[in-house]
């Protein structure tokens, strides 16, 4: 065991169940262990590192921030903040945002907003909120509590108190519960990651979309994974031909430092006012920044060829030896193998390919622009260790 594993388990809390692999050094969809030994990544930091290691673009943009103003209070305005929501906002057609530090926050924020509005609207007794089995929303105690998968309850509660969980596809549990419990919103992942890299039924979704507008329920879009190119359009509910009341985002949008966002549309636009919110580090200059660099990227030409990976990858493993299924969306993708999927993560590894896990299935989170050669590659590597 190398000396940095050793003080890891000394000096760092037992949260990770880490692969035995030191990363030292990237650059693409290329990176390099502390022994020399290279990999091809296709798992970005779970969604994050959305160009790769050490993009030259992202890389220029943080660094000419980091030599101007690395941090301000959000008493002050700076510029990297505002032209990033400038470009949310009209990317997607939403009104507002607010800038924090990660997805669990970006959820809090949504919920936060839809109690308000709600309770504005309805009366305060109108606050609870419908989310979906295998869903996952962050670690923070009420976004756990909106997090459909039981596993990650345990030890935590009680949780805190306003959310019900209905099967996901099942529009009639949310339609039930409507009529029976005063609703505040409902929340969903398009694509649900960690809950088995599954995208929702476009009926579904539609008809979820439909059912809130008629009963002025909010619907939030979960983005922190599946969004910000990663499923073939900006965003994913943008599959589905829907607009959202609020949608949340991190991973991916910060392109490797931590950023989350929270957009909000027209009905919430106005819904905070000053002291209502806050985040010392959310809209920090850097971060922003990269951002922005990033979010003018993902362009039609980039989401067409996120779209054409992902086509190919599948094709590749449908109906390979040892592959049962694949499911999702864009380059977020669930392999269910015949041999347990650790066992097949495992074997990538050693054969220098990095892929994750999901319940069951292997996921596949690839930078968008990885080269066509490089994936081919991994996919072969990943088709040779399904076997």
């Amino acid at each position: 065991m190398s000396q940095i594993m050793q003080d890891d388990k000394t000096y760092i809390a037992n949260t990770y169940a880490r692969f035995p692999v030191v990363l030292k050094s990237g650059k693409g969809s290329l990176c390099t262990d502390e022994n020399g030994k290279e990999y091809i990544d296709l798992g970005t930091g779970i969604a994050v590192n959305i160009f790769g290691f050490a993009d030259p673009g992202w890389t220029a943009a943080v660094t000419a921030q980091l030599q101007t103003l690395q941090h301000a209070s959000n008493l002050y305005y700076t510029a990297p903040d505002t032209a990033l929501a400038k470009l949310l906002c009209g990317k997607t057609g939403m009104k507002k945002v607010f800038f924090s530090n990660s997805g669990a926050e970006a959820n809090e924020c949504a919920i936060k907003a839809a109690r308000k509005y709600a309770a504005t609207k309805k009366g305060a007794d109108t606050y609870k909120i419908v989310t979906l089995e295998n869903s996952f929303h962050g670690r923070t105690l009420t976004t756990l509590a909106a997090t459909g998968q039981e596993v990650f309850h345990k030890d935590f509660t009680p949780l805190t108190p306003g959310f019900l969980c209905t099967p996901a596809n099942d529009l009639e549990a949310v339609k039930e519960l409507t009529q029976t419990e005063k609703i505040a919103a409902v929340m969903i992942e398009c694509v649900q990651g960690e809950g088995g890299v599954t995208a929702l039924e476009p009926t579904f979704v539609k008809g979820l979309a439909k059912l809130c507008a008629d009963e002025d329920i909010l619907l939030i879009c979960d983005e922190v994974q599946c969004g910000n190119g990663r499923s073939g359009a900006l965003y994913a509910y943008m599959n589905y031909e829907i607009t959202p009341d609020i949608v949340s985002t991190a991973k991916g949008l910060g392109g490797g430092l931590p950023l989350g966002a929270t957009l909000l549309g027209e009905k919430v636009k106005d819904v905070f006012v000053s002291g209502d919110h806050g985040s010392t580090f959310g809209g920090n200059p850097v971060c922003c920044a990269g951002a922005v660099e990033i979010l003018s990227r993902i362009d039609d030409a980039l989401l067409g060829e996120v779209r054409e990976k992902s086509r190919h990858i599948i094709s590749e493993l449908t109906g390979a030896e040892g592959v049962k299924g694949v499911t999702g969306m864009g380059l977020m993708l669930g392999v269910e193998t015949e041999k347990p999927a650790s066992e097949v993560i495992a074997a990538c590894m050693e054969r220098g390919v990095l892929v994750l896990k999901a319940k069951n299935k292997v996921r596949l989170l690839p930078a968008l622009n990885i080269p066509p050669e490089l994936l081919q590659k991994a996919i072969n590597v990943l088709k040779e260790a399904c076997k």
